[in-house]
């Protein structure tokens, strides 16, 4: 007998892996609130240095408090520091060569040169962005939309009638994923597959617009109307099935973040007169 598999409920609270993966468990907007200012800050360093530590740190976090899972296996080893490489070595050609050290020339082709100074400044770029993106992983790959749609509801006062659409709007990711699965093979089953290559995987394409579209349509038209009946917008305020709470531990995470930034700021401290 075949079992059958309960579907997971989109909107339920994620329970952490272990104590030690502490991220899902968190806040959603302690995870905002702690790598924040060091992202910011890094938009106005120059060294190597700082957003090397400051990546350091995003990487220490990531691997022990994130679920270790395929994709940030990928993207911790794989995507960043190769996009690092890419974006400094991009930059390192944009740079003024008359206001870099002519030191060491990396590269020449004919009378252009590739200076030293014009490489480490694009690197210093490259590695300011990707430590950026690295914080900004802290809470994006360990929030869901949903709890996220919570938090501002319930610690930031946002209006409900806002943070339930949202709530509303994250549920149709899934379903049109769905959708379009069911229309795919509903097109295997009549054998409208219309041949292989690029123009038949247009035409495909084509087909399946106009039924995504209708479905689209009619769950908007059923979403709304369950609104309605629940009298969305009657009140000023309404009950949560789901809380999500700002906790001591959330606390703890910002004030520790917030203190080993500012201990790599005060280390380093890349606004020194030249």
């Amino acid at each position: 007998m075949t079992a059958v598999r309960a579907a997971a409920d989109p909107y339920a609270e994620a329970a952490p892996a272990s104590a030690v993966r502490f991220l899902p468990a968190l806040n959603p907007l302690a995870k905002l609130a702690g790598p924040a200012p060091a992202m910011v800050m890094l938009v106005f360093v120059r060294d190597l240095a700082t957003p090397l530590a400051f990546l350091a740190l995003a990487y220490a976090v990531l691997l022990v408090g994130a679920r270790t899972t395929m994709r940030l296996a990928v993207l911790l080893l794989v995507a960043l520091p190769a996009a690092a490489v890419v974006i400094g070595l991009g930059f390192s050609l944009w740079v003024d060569p008359s206001g870099v050290d002519h030191g060491t020339v990396v590269l020449r082709i004919g009378d252009w040169r590739l200076y030293g100074g014009a490489v480490e400044i694009g690197l210093a770029t490259g590695l300011r962005l990707v430590a950026i993106v690295a914080l900004a992983l802290i809470a994006g790959l360990t929030t869901t939309g949903p709890d996220l749609a919570r938090a501002l509801v319930q610690q930031l006062r946002m209006p409900y009638r806002i943070g339930y659409t949202a709530l509303a709007a994250f549920r149709f990711v899934p379903r049109f994923r769905h959708e379009l699965d069911v229309i795919r093979q509903a097109h295997r089953v009549r054998g409208a597959n219309g041949g292989a290559g690029p123009f038949a995987a247009a035409v495909r394409w084509t087909g399946y617009v106009i039924p995504l579209l209708a479905g689209a349509i009619r769950h908007a038209e059923r979403v709304a109307l369950a609104m309605d009946a629940r009298a969305f917008g009657a009140f000023p305020d309404r009950t949560e099935r789901h809380e999500v709470p700002f906790r001591a531990r959330d606390v703890v995470f910002v004030v520790a973040f917030l203190a080993v930034s500012a201990a790599i700021l005060a280390l380093f401290f890349p606004w020194q007169p030249a």
